[in-house]
């Protein structure tokens, strides 16, 4: 059986943990540089807030349904995601984190069973421990189990948050009930082509002929349909080492100094090699790009890549933000107002297998620097030291004026009690 557990209007619910003032009201949580609304409690959604909606177009609307509207708070929804993941890995060591704020758990030797209870006992201690309201699916497939999660999502009352599709019935009635375009893995264009099919529900998909489906469409498809008949076909992904490694940002407003540009590209190259560093890889080669705003029309606009190939694999911060530095003094154009910047490491291999060059070769006192240098911040979870190339002060610069603190990575902003 597999079981899909979604955290429930995930933003919002971090911003409620901590600020109890927040529950029972509408919530807007805004997209970087505070953009546009990417997440919302059901209150708002009840008002029709759309999402995406553009808030300085939507401001006023806000104000006057008192929708309380925050800046993405980041570092707060990491961890919180992170404490949920550990509590799952405590119910079955077969997890795969899908997102932030949802999980698949596979579980094995789990035949004698009440999962309608096992699942009540997950929600309940996601809640108890986070404060996090989860909802949570049960079924013998990825598939159904996202199917079954959506029904738990639909009708809190009567699931209690917890629905468990277990028989050939249930799994019948489930997917008359889902329409087409909500099944996971079927996009826009997949459920129009399906419609014209005649294909009204998920049911109506699982009744055509295998031998059309992949005729028709891909092995992709044909795994869907079969996990939705109840034979497993979408299995659980195991962790792997990813081929390429980015770290793109919009600043917070365009900028024509050469020198903000390059601190930015340098922390976002920090960024990427400390990825590196983590799945124990190197990279042979590091594009950088930059952008200017193409939104604003009468502004000269101006899109601009670099590709450096390395003369050895690296994982050193100190090379790869030496390098992508060196990119943007090649790319810069003066005048123009760039609105983002971009640091892509390519041509990953393991750092411990890779062809040698006598010639060619890294400084070796490189890695018990970057060994330390990770230790120290993972020990202070923060970015202690950092590189003389980058702002001391801030990680990532964003237009984010309504903030909430970060009550569990920071230690000025943690919760006072007054006794």
């Amino acid at each position: 059986m597999y079981a899909l557990v979604d955290c429930n209007n995930f933003y919002a619910s971090c911003e409620r943990v901590f600020n109890p003032n927040l529950q029972g009201k509408p919530v807007a949580i805004l997209s970087n540089n505070d953009g546009c609304v990417i997440s919302m409690s059901d209150e708002a959604k009840a008002i029709e807030l759309p999402f995406g909606a553009p808030i300085f177009k939507w401001d006023g609307f806000c104000k006057a349904n008192n929708i309380q509207v925050l800046s993405s708070n980041y570092p707060l929804y990491g961890d919180m995601s992170s404490r949920v993941m550990e509590i799952l890995k405590q119910y079955t060591p077969d997890v795969e984190v899908y997102s932030i704020d949802e999980a698949f758990l596979q579980f094995k030797g789990f035949e004698n069973y009440d999962f309608n209870d096992y699942g009540i006992q997950i929600r309940k201690r996601i809640l108890k421990w986070t404060g996090v309201p989860v909802c949570v699916g049960i079924a013998p497939t990825k598939a159904l189990s996202k199917v079954a999660n959506k029904i738990a999502r639909k009708f809190p009352n009567e699931t209690k948050g917890v629905y468990v599709i277990d028989s050939e019935e249930s799994r019948i009635k489930a997917l008359k009930w889902i329409k087409i375009d909500a099944v996971w893995g079927i996009g826009y264009r997949l459920g129009k082509r399906l419609k014209a099919k005649g294909c009204k529900t998920a049911y109506d998909f699982t009744q055509l002929s295998d031998d059309w489906v992949r005729k028709t469409f891909s092995i992709t498809e044909w795994k869907l349909k079969k996990d939705l008949e109840g034979n497993a076909k979408i299995l659980l992904d195991e962790p792997k080492n990813k081929r390429a490694i980015a770290t793109t940002r919009s600043f917070d407003y365009t900028y024509d100094d050469v020198n903000y540009i390059k601190e930015r590209v340098s922390t976002f190259a920090t960024s990427c090699a400390e990825k590196l560093r983590k799945q124990k890889s190197s990279c042979h080669v590091i594009i950088v790009s930059l952008s200017s705003d193409r939104h604003k029309k009468d502004l000269q606009q101006h899109r601009a890549s670099r590709y450096i190939s390395l003369p050895y694999p690296t994982d050193s911060s100190l090379i790869i933000s030496s390098e992508a530095v060196k990119a943007v003094t090649t790319i810069f154009k003066p005048g123009i107002k760039y609105k983002r910047a971009g640091v892509i490491v390519a041509g990953i291999v393991p750092k411990d297998n890779y062809q040698l060059d006598m010639f060619a070769y890294e400084n070796p006192k490189h890695k018990p620097l970057m060994s330390a240098i990770d230790h120290i911040n993972k020990k202070y979870r923060a970015d202690k030291i950092k590189l003389g190339s980058q702002d001391l002060e801030r990680t990532w610069k964003m237009r984010q004026e309504r903030l909430s603190p970060r009550y569990t990575t920071n230690i000025n902003d943690i919760i006072k009690v007054k006794c």
